[in-house]
């Protein structure tokens, strides 16, 4: 009979553990403490960088080149944050990137934009990536190819197609208006730069909140009872596709305002820095999930570390190994988070 009262304390404390552990790991699992771990890490980047680049790295131009360079594949990303949230993936947006350039960059193409307005090469560069877009979401969603093939087949397509129609040669940009207009500032902040955020903002809003976000979400976490509920499952995932493309089209136009150039070269390994930035930002390769601010943290991190590597004289070689390595690490630390979750 004087044992009972221990057993009770034990086990007591047995159930009194648990929760406190499910706190924390629910904390984790939170956007909130996902996002502050991001931004953790990108202060930590920060003073690794001021202490081993000194007065070169902490200096407002160097903020703004972190900014300007972040910017582009910042709206690439964004757009691949829907893709994936909503369960696919997309390795064309490189290509998509560079096809897009230089079709809005072509002479005939300048001509137009001399004779009419500098939005007609922003259109058609817009136009060519919702088209190819379209493309890819209708050879997946209609076409039963899963998204790595089809995404495949579209960034060798859209590459050598991009080569064809420059003859592999870089097309400068003879427009001073466009030129001027996106290469400007506003405040202080490149022009470039407020691109990416209204698109980051927008892209926000409507993964958020909207219906078409919430749709993302259910296709992207269990198709078949996203269609049971009465969503249109393939029209939708069609229409992130298009968004994604939409992205490398807006993409193309900061690229080509930056280098003053339409070229075939364009978005070389785009594909592995956005899938970086977006799942080290915490959406989930598996669907379901997905954080456009976790994004956007994703693209400023990757930006400052390569920034960091450049102002160290370190190699493009060592960059891509701590790339991949991070992209590692991401993943486990999804997978641990997800069993954790599933557990609870």
């Amino acid at each position: 009979m004087s044992e009972a009262p221990s057993e009770t304390t034990a086990s007591t404390q047995a159930t009194v553990a648990p929760p406190t552990a499910k706190r924390s790991s629910s904390l984790l699992s939170t956007g909130v403490g996902r996002n502050l771990g991001l931004v953790v890490a990108l202060v930590v980047l920060c003073i690794v960088g001021a202490v081993t680049a000194g007065d070169t790295f902490a200096t407002g131009p160097n903020v703004l080149t972190i900014l300007r360079l972040a910017a582009v594949i910042g709206v690439v990303s964004v757009g691949a944050t829907f893709v994936v949230t909503g369960g696919g993936i997309d390795l064309s947006v490189g290509a998509l990137v560079a096809l897009s350039s230089v079709w809005a960059t072509t002479l005939a193409t300048q001509q137009l934009a001399t004779d009419i307005h500098w939005i007609f090469m922003v259109s058609t560069a817009l136009l060519v990536g919702a088209a190819c877009g379209l493309v890819n979401g209708l050879l997946i969603a209609y076409g039963k190819i899963v998204p790595f093939i089809a995404t495949l087949a579209m960034l060798a397509a859209a590459r050598g197609l991009a080569e064809i129609i420059s003859d592999r040669r870089t097309q400068i940009i003879t427009d001073k208006s466009f030129l001027d207009f996106f290469g400007g500032s506003v405040i202080g902040v490149p022009v470039l730069v407020w691109m990416f955020v209204l698109v980051a903002a927008a892209g926000w809003v409507v993964l958020n909140r909207t219906t078409f976000g919430r749709r993302t979400f259910a296709v992207g976490g269990n198709a078949e009872a996203a269609r049971l509920a009465g969503i249109k499952v393939q029209r939708h995932t069609v229409a992130l596709y298009v968004v994604a493309g939409l992205c490398c089209g807006i993409a193309a136009v900061m690229l080509m305002a930056r280098t003053n150039t339409g070229s075939a070269t364009h978005g070389q390994l785009y594909e592995l820095d956005s899938i970086a930035a977006v799942v080290i930002g915490g959406t989930l390769l598996s669907g379901g999930r997905g954080t456009i601010v976790g994004t956007v943290f994703g693209v400023l991190i990757f930006t400052t570390l390569n920034n960091v590597f450049t102002l160290n004289n370190l190699s493009i070689s060592a960059q891509s190994v701590a790339k991949g390595a991070i992209i590692v690490i991401a993943v486990l630390l999804q997978q641990r988070l997800a069993r954790r979750t599933t557990s609870s």
